[in-house]
C-alpha cells in the first residue's frame, strides 16, 4: 500500500529520477565549496591556485543555476524574493496564455481546414474500405458490438417502448383516409372493373356446376311444397314436380348465366354503371362522412384492443431479439456479410467517383468547420479555467516532474562551465601580470 504520508505521486519514476538529478547536483556543489576551502588552506599557490580559481567559480555558477531553477518553482529558502516562485505567482496569466495559444495553433479554423483538404478523408476511407480484409474486420467489430448491446438491453423495456410505439402509432392513424387511399389506387385505370368481371365469371361458373343446379332444385321443391302443398300436391298427379324442379333451377341458372355474360360483355351495363357510382360515393365518404370515418375508427380501435392484437405486439421484441440473436451469434452471420458487401461497395464506390468523394470532403469541411467555430471558445474557456483551478502545489509539482530532470542540467552545467570560466580568467591574470 502506498503511505499515507506520500503525496498522490510520490510513486511516480519521475520523482525517484528527479530526486536523483538533485541530489548529484547538490554534491558536485558541496565538492566544489570542499575544493575552494582546500585550495585555500593550501595557500592557493601553484597548482592549487589552477584548483581554487576553477572551484570558485564553479560555485558561483552551480549557487546562481541553483537559484534560477529553483525561482521557477518556488521562493528560494522560502524568502520573498520579488520575480521569484514564477510559475505560481503567474498561474492565471499562464493559464490565458496557454488557453490563447492552443486556440490560436490548434484551433484555427483555417488551419484545420487546410489539413483536412490535403488529407482527403473521403479518399482514405474508399481506399480503406476497398481493402476485403479491412471491410470484414470493421464487420466483424459491428457484428460482436451488436452482440453485447443486445446481451444488454431490458427486454422488458424494449417491449413497452415497443407496444407504446405501436398501439400511439395506431391511434394517430387516420384509417378511413387511408383507406379511401387505398380503394382510390385500387380503381384507378379501371382495376375495379377488372376485379369484378373476375368476380362475375366465378360467379357464372359456379351457378353453371350441376351440383348447384340441383341444390337450387331441391329448395325450390322444399319452399313450394312447404307454401303451396295441395298446388305441389295437384301438379303432382300430371307431372313429376322434381323434374319441373330440376327444369325451373336450370332455366333460372341460364338466366343468370347469361345476364352475367351481358353485364360482362358490355361496358356501358347499368350493373357496372351502378357498381362504378357505389365505388366512387364510398371513396369520397371514407374521406369526408363522419358516419363512416366513425365506423372505420371503431373498427380500428377494436382491432387495437383485441388482446392477441396486444400479445402479438408483446412478443414482436422477443421475435425480433431471437432473430438478430441467431444470426449475428452465427461465425457467418447474413447481417455481417451484408454489412462487408456494402462496405466494400461504399469503398469501392469512393474510389471511383471523384465527385462523390469530393461532396463527401465537402460536408467533412463544412461539419469541421462548425465543430471548430463552437469549440472554439469553449475549449479556450475550459482550458484557462482548468489550470486557473489547479492548485498551485500540484501545478508546481507536476510541472517539476515533468521539467525538473532536465533543469538539473542545467546546475551541472553551470557548475562545469562556471569552473572553465574561472580557470580561462585565472590564466589570463597570468599572463596579464607574468
Amino acid at each position: 500500500m502506498r503511505p499515507s504520508y506520500l503525496p498522490p505521486n510520490a510513486l511516480d519514476p519521475r520523482r525517484t529520477a528527479l530526486r536523483r538529478m538533485k541530489i548529484g547536483a547538490a554534491a558536485l556543489l558541496v565538492a566544489m565549496i570542499c575544493g575552494f576551502i582546500t585550495s585555500h588552506l593550501m595557500g592557493g599557490q601553484g597548482m592549487w591556485a589552477w584548483v581554487r580559481a576553477f572551484c570558485e567559480a564553479a560555485t558561483v555558477g552551480a549557487l546562481a543555476d541553483w537559484f534560477a531553477v529553483v525561482a521557477l518553482f518556488r521562493h528560494p529558502l522560502g524568502l520573498p524574493i520579488p520575480h521569484t516562485a514564477i510559475i505560481p505567482e503567474n498561474k492565471e496569466r499562464i493559464a490565458d496564455n496557454l488557453a490563447t495559444f492552443v486556440r490560436d495553433h490548434f484551433l484555427e479554423p483555417e488551419t484545420l481546414l487546410e489539413k483536412l483538404k490535403v488529407f482527403d478523408p473521403a479518399g482514405r476511407l474508399g481506399l480503406w474500405l476497398s481493402e476485403p480484409a479491412q471491410a470484414r474486420q470493421l464487420s466483424e467489430a459491428a457484428r460482436q458490438v451488436a452482440v453485447q448491446v443486445l446481451d444488454l438491453l431490458d427486454e422488458s423495456a424494449v417491449r413497452k417502448v415497443i407496444q407504446e410505439f405501436v398501439t400511439t402509432t395506431l391511434q394517430r392513424w387516420d384509417a378511413g383516409r387511408t383507406a379511401g387511399d387505398i380503394f382510390g389506387l385500387l380503381t384507378r385505370d379501371g382495376r375495379h372493373q377488372r376485379l369484378l368481371d373476375q368476380a362475375l365469371q366465378r360467379l357464372a361458373t359456379y351457378l353453371d356446376s350441376e351440383e348447384v343446379k340441383q341444390r337450387a332444385s331441391d329448395l325450390l321443391l322444399k319452399h313450394a311444397r312447404k307454401e303451396w302443398p295441395r298446388v305441389v300436391g295437384a301438379v303432382g298427379l300430371v307431372s313429376s314436380t322434381d323434374v319441373m324442379a330440376d327444369k325451373l333451377a336450370d332455366k333460372l341458372a341460364r338466366a343468370l348465366v347469361n345476364e352475367l355474360h351481358d353485364i360482362l360483355a358490355q361496358p356501358d351495363h347499368p350493373v357496372r354503371r351502378d357498381y362504378e357510382a357505389w365505388v366512387s360515393d364510398y371513396i369520397e365518404r371514407l374521406g369526408t362522412d363522419p358516419d363512416v370515418a366513425a365506423q372505420v375508427e371503431a373498427l380500428k380501435q377494436r382491432i387495437i384492443a383485441n388482446p392477441q392484437v396486444q400479445d402479438y405486439v408483446q412478443n414482436l421484441w422477443t421475435e425480433i431479439h431471437a432473430a438478430l440473436r441467431r444470426d449475428l451469434a452465427a461465425p457467418e452471420s447474413r447481417l455481417c456479410r451484408h454489412l462487408e458487401k456494402a462496405l466494400l461497395a461504399m469503398g469501392r464506390k469512393l474510389a471511383q467517383e471523384p465527385t462523390l468523394r469530393e461532396a463527401i470532403n465537402n460536408h467533412v469541411l463544412s461539419g469541421a468547420q462548425r465543430l471548430t467555430e463552437t469549440l472554439r471558445s469553449g475549449v479556450t474557456e475550459h482550458i484557462s479555467r482548468t489550470v486557473k483551478n489547479w492548485d498551485e502545489r500540484h501545478l508546481v509539482d507536476e510541472l517539476e516532474l515533468s521539467i525538473g530532470r532536465d533543469l538539473q542540467y542545467i546546475r551541472y552545467n553551470g557548475t562545469l562551465v562556471g569552473g572553465l570560466i574561472g580557470v580561462l580568467l585565472h590564466g589570463i591574470v597570468l599572463l596579464l601580470n607574468p
